[in-house]
């Protein structure tokens, strides 16, 4: 059987080779690359990212990549993010003022609130390992990246602003930090992301991967 193809961006934001490696572990032939006409080929595609929101826009339209992203997700080529590449699905992000993104999912990226819901301050960026649970609005994992997935498995989570969806069914999971509710995976239609790292999350994170190169 021939080993399902994943294409993943390189537009120098991100640490490739994890991610990279993690799909390869999971059974897939990875292709990556910063090539319009490859990533419009995929028929999987993966957009990494770590560092600021607007770094990552300014990357990807230098490389004439935004319009080819937004072409590929459009007509139901299953898309994941990673952590920024997460965020940059969304509309627009407040990191260093107003900055578009992707808006291949309605809402916007915030600061992780600086103090706990007690009023306690708590470090800024989140890191580390945090129980993902089910969104206010998602009944089910079935059909989703998480779908097998269990509720209180933890993942590992580096970032200082969160993205935010417009509408509440678009939030898959997400963890509590401080008290406040943290999306960790989002997504609309094929179009995915998870906030924290998955190739970095052990088994929880492999599921994940293996259920994203098997859609």
């Amino acid at each position: 059987m021939k080993a399902p193809e994943v294409t993943v961006i390189d537009y120098g934001v991100g640490n490739l080779l994890s991610v990279q490696r993690g799909l390869e572990h999971c059974g897939a032939r990875v292709i990556v690359t910063e090539d319009p006409k490859l990533i419009l080929a995929a028929t999987k595609l993966v957009l990494p990212g770590v560092g600021a929101f607007g770094n990552a826009m300014q990357a990807l339209a230098a490389l004439g990549l935004i319009e080819v992203i937004r072409e590929v997700a459009e007509r139901g080529t299953p898309l994941l993010g990673i952590c920024l590449g997460m965020q940059l699905l969304l509309e627009e992000s407040d990191e260093f003022g107003i900055t578009a993104g992707l808006g291949l999912i309605p809402g916007r990226v915030i600061p992780v609130p600086t103090k706990a819901l007690s009023g306690k301050e708590h470090k800024i960026p989140h890191i580390g390992w945090s129980a993902l649970h089910a969104s206010a609005a998602s009944e089910s994992w079935s059909g989703t990246l998480m779908e097998n997935n269990q509720t209180g498995e933890a993942a590992y989570f580096v970032h200082s602003f969160m993205a935010v969806p417009t509408d509440p069914a678009h939030i898959i999971a997400g963890c509590l930090y401080g008290g406040h509710f943290i999306p960790g995976v989002i997504g609309r239609d094929q179009i995915t992301g998870c906030q924290f790292h998955p190739e970095k999350s052990g088994e929880v994170g492999l599921k994940i991967l293996r259920r994203f190169i098997l859609q």
